[in-house]
């Protein structure tokens, strides 16, 4: 890990775990954090002994503390557009991972953070953590996916409610609305607690999670109609592998199925 490159990479078993190492800075997405990012949702797509990724931050205190801002004040606009730019193009590559991205909320996501949050398919909170979009008590708004994917998660209006006031939610209350999918218990590691949440994740067949995936992600706004017809494409992917054939023998066979992603 350096500046040039703040995430910190390990693997656990198949779960690539990542951890936006700033502590200093609440782990704030520079563009170097950004890019990082960006570069290994990427090359992650070609490790298929990676089947499942946790995103998280350094320290405790926060997941991601949205925005470097010290950086951003040495911005014209210009640069400042073209940051935004990056934060679509870089989180969209995680976003749209073929592999489940869980995000392990270990402390404060906000703003950008908690964009980072929703750009992932699942997500873990620790108990003591806390989230929000405070763009609008700074003169701006969210501009990191944040108005279109949280409505997508929560509903437009409390969608609304969390980004015109711009007030932080604490555990409980996310886990309530659905922003969340999990509250870790007190005094567990919010990443190991994520990953023993995974199990079954991780016992399925990748190739089936992948196309499952593809299959909403892709449909989601489109009218049922078309949204079927996504469906059969994508379950067509499932459906010519050996892992779904493998799951068959197991059944006839009474044991787990031994999945390898073919």
């Amino acid at each position: 890990m350096t500046d040039d490159f703040p995430i910190r990479t390990e693997q656990r078993g198949v779960v690539a775990v990542w951890t936006i190492d700033r502590p200093s800075s609440l782990n704030a997405l520079s563009r170097a954090a950004l890019l990082a990012l960006g570069r290994l949702a990427r090359d992650v797509e070609l490790n298929a002994s990676v089947r499942a990724i946790v995103v998280t931050g350094g320290g405790t205190r926060a997941f991601c503390a949205g925005a470097d801002l010290k950086e951003r004040r040495e911005m014209s606009e210009n640069d400042v557009r073209s940051q935004i730019d990056l934060y679509r193009s870089e989180l969209d590559a995680l976003a749209r991972s073929s592999k489940p991205v869980v995000a392990a909320i270990n402390g404060l996501a906000l703003g950008g953070g908690l964009e980072l949050a929703l750009c992932c398919d699942l997500r873990v909170m620790a108990s003591h953590a806390e989230l929000g979009l405070p763009e609008t008590s700074l003169g701006i708004i969210p501009a990191a996916g944040g108005t279109q994917r949280l409505p997508r998660v929560v509903g437009e209006g409390r969608a609304k409610e969390l980004i015109l006031s711009g007030r932080r939610l604490a555990a409980q209350e996310a886990l309530g609305w659905g922003l969340v999918n999990r509250v870790a218990p007190p005094g567990v590691d919010v990443v190991d607690d994520a990953i023993a949440w995974m199990g079954p994740i991780l016992a399925a067949a990748p190739i089936a999670l992948a196309a499952a995936l593809q299959a909403i992600d892709r449909a989601f706004d489109t009218p049922l109609d078309v949204g079927l017809a996504l469906e059969k494409v994508s379950y067509e992917k499932a459906l010519v592998t050996e892992d779904r054939r493998e799951a068959l023998a197991a059944f006839a066979e009474k044991r787990k199925p031994l999945f390898r992603g073919r």
